[in-house]
């Protein structure tokens, strides 16, 4: 089997039995790639069937060569052993290569978070006098009081909100369906925005029942999402970095440095793992000394 037969089986693979999302795909097909690309670098090329630790471990040399930061490098390794495990499972090796593959040592970047100032800030810059701009602060709004992922927000369905009990369904990472609450100035923005603008829109065929839609009728795809918080964050001279994960990221902070149950926040963030969720303990220094302060008997 040849590298193309094989990158071709694996994202079948994901497409079919993990039901992951095209840009998830993408990224493993380039992780591959990247491995394949190496292959081809050596005096006698080898398929991805003959490929054996030995090759791996200078494979990962060749990438720190490249000059990739170590959580570039643990990716690739991530997306390597996804794909030697698919070839485990179809059969096609006897014995998995990546097994003692090590990924190398990664900090947690801590996330950055808007402050309610800043957030009151970005929705006032949005020019609620254009079609657009109705839209534009329903994004906004649900952004932060969902924690939705921006391919969550991009793919919500008019089918799938209820807020007539302040809830609307999202649909995560593998196709997985949760219900998440919604605020009530989320909820007023969305129904002025559902009523009063997108009702007057034109919709293309197949994209009646997305919720935020362009100009043209189609639906706003992560990119567009990107834009239009850039914009907004360049309207008020906001200097850090800044996209839909950085509301995601607030919505979390806010809620656990409040006091709610790290279980709760993993559920309404669609977390699988709870160590996912946990990075959200240590954003603020400042709120963990006052909890100990408050709380210990003996501080």
């Amino acid at each position: 089997m040849d590298w193309q037969a094989a990158i071709k089986g694996f994202k079948s693979y994901l497409k079919l039995e993990r039901s992951l999302s095209a840009n998830s795909i993408m990224a493993y097909e380039r992780d591959v790639e990247k491995l394949y690309q190496y292959t081809e670098t050596l005096s006698a090329p080898i398929g991805p069937l003959q490929i054996t630790l030995t090759e791996l471990r200078a494979f990962i040399v060749w990438v720190f060569e490249l000059g990739m930061i170590p959580t570039s490098q643990a990716r690739i390794i991530s997306g390597i052993k996804a794909f030697y495990k698919y070839l485990l499972t179809e059969e096609l090796i006897t014995k998995n290569p990546t097994e003692l593959l090590e990924a190398p040592k990664t900090s947690r970047k801590l996330p950055d978070v808007l402050t309610l100032p800043d957030i009151e800030k970005l929705i006032a810059a949005i020019d609620l006098s254009k079609p657009e701009g109705t839209r534009n602060k329903a994004i906004i709004e649900v952004l932060f009081s969902c924690g939705l992922r921006v391919s969550e927000l991009t793919t919500l369905k008019i089918s799938n909100l209820y807020l007539n009990i302040d809830f609307v369904k999202v649909t995560g990472k593998g196709s997985k369906e949760r219900l998440v609450p919604i605020g009530s100035h989320a909820k007023k923005a969305l129904e002025i925005y559902l009523e009063q603008i997108r009702v007057h829109s034109p919709i293309k065929k197949g994209e009646e029942d997305f919720v935020f839609l362009n100009r043209r009728g189609a639906h706003l795809t992560r990119e567009m999402i990107f834009t239009i918080i850039k914009r907004l964050a360049n309207a008020i001279g906001y200097k850090k970095p800044i996209g839909p994960h950085t509301f995601r990221h607030s919505f979390a902070t806010y809620l656990i440095e409040g006091g709610a149950d790290l279980r709760a926040v993993q559920e309404l963030l669609g977390h699988e793992s709870i160590t996912t969720t946990e990075i959200y303990t240590h954003l603020d220094r400042e709120f963990l000394k006052s909890t100990i302060k408050d709380f210990h008997p003996r501080s």
